[in-house]
Parts: structure tokens; sequence; C-alpha cells
């Protein structure tokens, strides 16, 4: 299956919303219950994402098979990191929210590969119960760097990868 990646557009929000609470299910019965609870990322998120230009899909076999946010410049929430350290303090993009229709093997890796040709430098973060999010990102050249806090103030384990030049 050919697999090409587009920016969503509003249009889109009911399949995103879809994959959502499917990822949500697979989290829920994979050691994960906790780190999206129940409505997240939510449509006024998503529609502000999408207004932004952040929010993109893969699409493939001509349905939407996955979604994530490629959000560049600085994170607040990745201002403070406890037990270890940025590797370097460069512009840089963060990958938030991927979320698979569960029907393609490898998906994550798929968004994540075409995250980092996009040119910056990347973080991203995951739950520590979060095992695929942490496989996918570490099978692509993420390193640890420590542990951050979202919004609601939980511990997520922090990545980064400097872009290959």
């Amino acid at each position: 299956m050919t697999l090409t990646v587009r920016k969503a557009v509003r249009g889109d929000l009911p399949a995103l919303l879809a994959i959502y609470e499917n990822a949500r299910r697979f989290m829920q019965t994979h050691g994960n219950p906790t780190q999206w609870p129940a409505g997240y990322p939510g449509a006024a998120r998503l529609t502000a994402e999408i207004d932004r230009g952040v929010c993109h899909v893969v699409t493939g076999a001509g349905e939407i098979q996955a979604v994530f946010c490629l959000i560049p410049g600085e994170d607040p929430t990745y201002r403070q990191i406890e037990d270890g350290a940025w590797p370097e303090d460069v512009p840089y993009a963060t990958i938030h929210r991927l979320a698979s229709a569960g029907q393609v093997g490898g998906i994550g890796r798929f968004c994540i590969d075409w995250c980092l040709q996009q040119g910056l430098p990347l973080r991203a973060d995951t739950h520590a119960d979060n095992i695929y999010m942490q496989r996918a990102l570490t099978a692509t050249g993420f390193v640890r760097c420590g542990t951050i806090y979202t919004e609601d103030g939980t511990p997520r384990l922090a990545y980064y990868h400097r872009r290959a030049d």
C-alpha cells in the first residue's frame, strides 16, 4: 500500500476523532490506560491544529491511516526537563498526538521518518506506559533526554533527534 502525508482539513475531523478513539481503546487494553483521557484530544483542539496547518494525516488505500501533529517552534512544556537535559538548544519541531487507525504495521515509524525529513531537529514525549511509541522513537534514532511535564502536570518521557544534515 502506498502511503502519503498531507495536511489535515476540517472535513477529516470525524475520521480523526474515530482514530483517536481507537487509539485510546488500544492503549487502555495494552497497558497504557491513562495517557489520553476520554475525549482527548477533542474536536476543538484538532480544529485549531488543522487551522494552524500543523495537523497531518497519512492516507493509504483511499482512507486515513494515521494522524499526527508536527509543530515547529518552542513547546512551553519542554522548557523544564528533569533527570537529564536537551543535547542542544536550537530551533526544533515537536511531534504530538500520533495515532494510527490500526490497519498498517509500522505506520508510527513512517510518520516519524516523514517528520525527520522536514528539516528541523525533533522533540517528542510519551507516557512511561506507552511502550509502542517508545519503540517507534528509539527505532528511528531518537534518544531519551529526561522527563518533562504536560500542561496538566503529568510526567512524560522526553526524546530528541538531531536530523541528518
